[in-house]
């Protein structure tokens, strides 16, 4: 069992399984919601997914022109999940909530044409100047 929390601990995840992606999004949004030169998130189906807490969500248009809803920590404002329309039944958990050293490395890197300069994405064979391709 994998465990996110947001940082005062109000809104949790339990998350059993492994990942089906894990990926790391350079997209300017992605900077914003993050506060970092990227975003990394955790994606799993969504009934292996509990969420535990009150969740604010913040739903906006993303650079690929679709949907994407972002549920964060209404008291101390930590994104933990992600969802969007592509695909429906999945959830991303952000993986600074579950804050382990050992969390398995991005197997893809998106939206490469915001990526900060000085950001090493060498650790994967998958990239994309845009989207997920």
């Amino acid at each position: 069992m994998t465990r996110a929390q947001c940082g005062c601990g109000q809104l949790s995840a339990e998350i059993s399984g492994e990942p089906d992606a894990v990926v790391m999004c350079h997209c300017v949004a992605c900077q914003r919601r993050s506060g970092s030169p990227f975003g990394v998130a955790a994606y799993y189906p969504v009934e292996r997914v509990k969420l535990t807490g009150t969740s604010k969500r913040y739903t906006r248009i993303a650079d690929s022109g679709n949907e994407f809803t972002t549920g964060f920590c209404p008291e101390c404002g930590t994104s933990v999940w992600l969802t969007g329309p592509l695909k429906p039944g999945v959830i991303g958990i952000t993986v600074g909530a579950i804050a382990d050293p050992d969390f398995p490395a991005p197997v893809r890197s998106v939206w490469e044409q915001t990526r900060h300069a000085w950001v090493d994405v060498g650790f994967t064979d998958v990239h994309f100047a845009r989207g997920r391709g």
